[in-house]
């Protein structure tokens, strides 16, 4: 009887451990999923954004493919001979008129497109910079037409009026773009900016970042961290036999090796992945 009951509770204890490890076990892969939908989320917005603003794109390169197939028809008209080159002329110019007016708008859409989405970078403020420079050699082509039509006592009304809006509307686009430029230089540094500790647990105690065996509270010392751009420095020597990494940090998106002295050094393999759930690093050495 002693034997059975000693069975029956050994039993009970192994039961009891089972339903603890798959209670952990469904704990763990509920986070990770979350963190999976989360990280598509990103994902899923970005590629919406640059979907958007890659149809605005396309639509001002068009615009631009039309001006200059319009300025071919002013330039082959105005050499030739006929009662209507005039009236040819005018259409043309209120045509390319109109496009240079709607690539305006759409250059406009684009910056505001870009500075309301999640996505920065030096590409995005180029190719803004370029748009508002094809627009400037659209004025200067305009300026030199205009010239040729005085030379030729061909005065066209809509083309004084279309360079007049055009100065007007280059000025402020390019207002725009270099303040956009500031602005996002600012904001893809910030982006890029994270920080790192790593300490002993009396140092990391003594300056707050732990405390009661919690992380990161919210009057820890932030001047005792290193300041980083996550985009050069991927790597972190650790000087120490022994790491703990504190912080949340995908498994995924980062190692732990130690070197020939048998000093650990961390090294960030998916910077992306490994600060999207916290831009600041805390490793426990000894």
């Amino acid at each position: 009887m002693k034997k059975l009951l000693i069975y029956v509770m050994m039993g009970g204890a192994a039961l009891l451990s089972f339903n603890s490890c798959k209670q952990e076990k469904a704990a763990l892969d509920a986070a990770n999923l979350a963190q999976s939908d989360s990280l598509q989320k990103i994902i899923d917005q970005k590629d919406n954004e640059i979907n958007d603003m890659l149809g605005t794109l396309n639509e001002i390169q068009e615009g631009f493919n039309e001006i200059n197939q319009a300025e071919n028809r002013v330039n082959i008209v105005k050499d030739g001979e006929g009662a209507n080159k005039s009236q040819q002329i005018r259409e043309n110019v209120k045509f390319i008129s109109n496009a240079m007016k709607r690539n305006r708008e759409l250059i406009g859409k684009l910056q505001k497109q870009l500075r309301e989405s999640s996505i920065h970078g030096e590409q995005f403020k180029t190719t803004i910079e370029n748009l508002v420079k094809q627009l400037n050699e659209k004025d200067e082509q305009l300026q030199q037409l205009r010239s040729e039509l005085d030379a030729k006592d061909i005065h066209i009304t809509e083309l004084d009026e279309t360079i007049n809006n055009l100065n007007t509307n280059v000025s402020s686009l390019t207002a725009e773009s270099n303040a956009k430029s500031q602005t996002i230089s600012s904001q893809d540094k910030q982006l890029n900016t994270a920080w790192y500790v790593f300490g002993t647990k009396k140092e990391l105690k003594s300056q707050r970042i732990v405390e009661d065996g919690k992380v990161l509270q919210s009057n820890f010392n932030k001047s005792y961290f290193t300041k980083i751009d996550i985009r050069v420095d991927k790597v972190v020597n650790l000087y120490s036999k022994s790491a703990k990494i504190l912080t949340t940090h995908p498994s995924s998106s980062y190692t732990l090796t130690r070197d020939g002295n048998k000093q650990y050094t961390l090294r960030i393999t998916n910077p992306d992945l490994f600060w999207s759930t916290s831009k600041y690093l805390v490793v426990l050495v000894k």
